[in-house]
């Protein structure tokens, strides 16, 4: 085969070419720190790249959201506990006010502490994050949650209304978890159950006037909660509609006091109501035991049992009246505006004496209700920010995999490249130097 000049001048010169351009090709890679400069030199590493890349991205935005998220229920959580500081404080006075040695004077200092007190929960109430919207207002950011009354309500009354909505501003933190970052008012200051949370007790009196003993009703408990809503709402034949409500009348039976229990409901309006319709026998009173919420109606009726019980204590008279009704929502700004009716209304006799006693540990069943409800609210915003710590930890363990999958994929191995390196340097070296000695070759030497 004859082999030309000018092919051994083209394919030298080729060869040098292709050990000039890996040499540079090595230059770049170390100046980078890149074992891939453009996708073609791997292909395969690079698609696998930017997957991985693309999934790193995306579990960053789920960090941010996180931070956000934390940071969010983080100023809600210290709103919370300077919420439950403020209950707490209140709580204290309210003990305090149902000293018997105060005088009328002091009950009305407490008083006005209260409404001090009261101003402090509506400013937790209208508490604003560090963007300037609404923390309890739900998707309502830029509406004030909670506004009194007007002034020209009459004195001593206090109206709180709430414009805000139920709503719960999500946050996506994971790829199938969505969170609320926000609390909304109507759950944490108004939907407050009354009572013991299942029903309510109080001292109705007797046809408008306060009860003349010293009885005091407790709050109450229930034993069986599905008994209870059984017999409210099915089990007992109520003879009215309107309402759902037992009445406890006491009496005098030989000089011993007696009680018996009653059916107040009244049909809807315009129908006249009823009166109140005994549904169990007199039985006699001890100051302290449990009296079981029980009827025994003559047949055809059956006997219910409520699954519930309440405690009188103290003594009272013949035709003293107290009621058992369903719990209803009460806002703790109502709670709070009636203690501060309670310690305003002198005391100027020993029936007074009594009903103050049986109202004031009415209102402060609410207050623990209220601060109950607080607690529960707190806790869910612990959980989830206990929740957020987990996923933050675990969003940085991934984005360290993430790291390490790429710089596998991408990074450089310099031991590899400087060997490479200088191979490549010796072979251009070997090539320009061969490449000189075949190129003055000649036939025309041997001529």
């Amino acid at each position: 085969m004859r082999i030309s000049t000018s092919q051994i001048y083209g394919t030298g010169v080729l060869g040098i070419e292709r050990n000039q351009n890996e040499l540079l090709k090595l230059q770049n890679q170390m100046a980078s720190g890149r074992r891939m400069l453009t996708p073609a030199d791997d292909p395969i590493a690079a698609a696998k790249a930017l997957t991985v890349a693309q999934s790193r991205e995306v579990v960053a935005q789920y960090a941010r959201n996180q931070g956000d998220a934390s940071g969010r229920l983080g100023l809600v959580d210290s709103q919370l506990s300077a919420l439950t500081d403020v209950l707490q404080s209140v709580r204290e006075r309210v003990v305090q006010a149902g000293n018997t040695v105060l005088a009328d004077s002091d009950r009305q200092a407490i008083a006005s502490e209260l409404e001090v007190r009261l101003e402090e929960m509506l400013g937790i109430a209208n508490g604003r994050s560090a963007e300037g919207d609404y923390l309890f207002s739900g998707y309502q950011g830029n509406t004030q949650p909670f506004a009194r009354s007007p002034a020209a309500a009459p004195p001593g009354t206090l109206s709180v209304s709430y414009s805000g909505d139920d709503g719960e501003r999500l946050l996506q933190v994971g790829a199938s978890r969505q969170m609320a970052v926000n609390v909304t008012g109507s759950d944490l200051f108004m939907n407050v159950r009354a009572g013991n949370g299942i029903f309510s007790t109080a001292a109705s009196g007797n046809a408008g006037s306060p009860n003349q003993g010293s009885g005091v009703i407790e709050a109450g408990s229930v034993v069986d909660q599905q008994q209870w809503y059984n017999a409210l709402n099915i089990a007992f034949l109520w003879q009215g509609s309107s309402n759902r409500e037992l009445q406890i009348v006491f009496s005098s039976v030989g000089g011993v006091s007696h009680y018996q229990i009653f059916d107040a409901s009244t049909p809807p309006a315009p129908v006249a109501a009823l009166p109140p319709r005994a549904v169990g026998p007199e039985l006699p009173f001890t100051p302290g035991q449990a009296i079981p919420l029980v009827t025994t109606v003559p047949p055809p009726l059956p006997a219910v049992d409520f699954g519930a019980e309440v405690v009188i204590n103290g003594a009272p008279a013949a035709g003293d009246t107290f009621t058992i009704t369903p719990s209803t929502n009460k806002s703790v700004f109502e709670t709070m505006q009636d203690l501060i009716d309670v310690l305003r209304a002198p005391i100027g006799s020993p029936a007074a004496r009594t009903a103050f006693s049986g109202q004031l540990a009415g209102h402060l069943t609410n207050l623990d209700q209220a601060m109950a409800n607080v607690s529960r609210v707190h806790s869910s915003v612990g959980a989830r920010m206990q929740e957020l710590d987990a996923l933050s930890s675990n969003a940085a363990a991934v984005d360290i995999q993430y790291q390490q999958t790429l710089s596998d994929l991408q990074d450089l191995d310099y031991v590899k490249a400087i060997s490479d390196f200088t191979r490549q340097q010796v072979s251009l070296e070997a090539a320009q130097k061969s490449f000189v000695q075949i190129s003055g070759l000649s036939l025309f030497n041997y001529i």
